[in-house]
């Protein structure tokens, strides 16, 4: 069975990668609808959509207010059956759509599905969804394997990563797209909670395959993207009650770790700084609740650990 696609785009600046995604949009074996959000770009990106991409539906937000909301200006622009997530810094195949969409088609309680991102090498996995473990921190699952492994069914997958990702649009709009509060990090991995929460089943779509050329389109271990990452981590936090739960201690001491460790590598609190403001935005919010059987019991605290230094140093 068919379904009708909605690829929501969205982008800052770097129209070079851009504009390679649309080309490799425009070779999709399915029909789509391309969307570009375009969140205040200052290098023409909006110009050179309309120039080169005629076709391409586009979105100008006029200034940058982040991944989420330029994610759900996006998706409010179509009205296709499925929305798809794409980053402007992944190359898919010409049957990704194809093969991403078919766990939807295929069972009416799959609300999302993830892609296999792969490295530029092709042979290594960049993720397929996301992982957490028992403090909402969340990963890339399969990581840094190689590509016979992307149908494993462990560790668990909670969602997709926004940046490749299927959701059915009842689905989204049941749970109410993605949370702007925060400009950057984690938005996809609460959304996929979210869902959870609501009923809705995940699912991976490991021959949905695309090309993550990873990180490419913000700047590498700024101040201001690690105090971005600070501030997701402390918000979701609160929202979630991570720290009335069982996990506290464990969370407690992770988050102390990783701040010392940012601090010792960087020479500044930004890390820090990032997750006091994330914990007072998340004062007074509706709490939510953890899909306990979402949450990878096997990655321990030391693996997480691990897990988290590895994240940054690719970030």
């Amino acid at each position: 069975m068919s379904m009708s696609i909605d690829v929501v785009v969205p982008t800052y600046e770097r129209w070079e990668l851009t504009k390679s995604c649309l080309v490799h949009l425009a070779r999709q074996t399915v029909p789509k609808t391309v969307i570009v959000a375009d969140n205040g770009s200052t290098d023409g990106t909006a110009e050179s959509v309309r120039r080169f991409f005629p076709e391409v539906r586009l979105v100008e937000m006029g200034a940058n207010l982040g991944f989420a909301a330029a994610c759900n200006r996006g998706a409010e622009a179509g009205t296709n059956e499925v929305i798809v997530l794409l980053n402007n810094d992944v190359e898919p195949r010409p049957d990704f759509l194809e093969r991403l969409i078919e766990p939807l088609a295929a069972d009416e309680r799959v609300g999302s599905v993830a892609a296999l991102l792969v490295r530029p090498n092709g042979r290594v996995i960049d993720s397929v969804g996301l992982t957490a473990d028992l403090t909402l921190a969340g990963f890339p699952r399969l990581e840094g394997m190689r590509i016979e492994t992307a149908r494993s069914p462990r560790p668990l997958l909670v969602g997709p990563s926004g940046g490749a990702a299927a959701y059915r649009r009842e689905a989204w709009e049941h749970v109410g797209g993605l949370d702007e509060s925060v400009l950057l990090y984690l938005e996809d991995l609460d959304f996929a909670l979210r869902l959870r929460n609501h009923g809705w089943i995940a699912a991976a779509a490991p021959e949905a395959v695309g090309v993550h050329l990873g990180g490419a389109t913000v700047g590498r271990r700024s101040a201001w993207q690690r105090r971005q990452m600070g501030f997701s981590r402390g918000y979701f936090l609160r929202r979630y009650g991570v720290l009335r739960s069982r996990a506290a201690p464990r969370a407690l001491a992770t988050e102390v770790i990783v701040v010392m460790g940012d601090f010792v590598y960087s020479r500044d609190f930004a890390a820090l700084r990032g997750r006091l403001a994330g914990w007072r935005a998340g004062s007074g919010c509706r709490r939510h609740r953890s899909p306990k059987d979402a949450l990878e019991r096997e990655i321990g605290f030391i693996e997480s650990l691990r897990r988290r230094r590895r994240s940054y140093a690719a970030t």
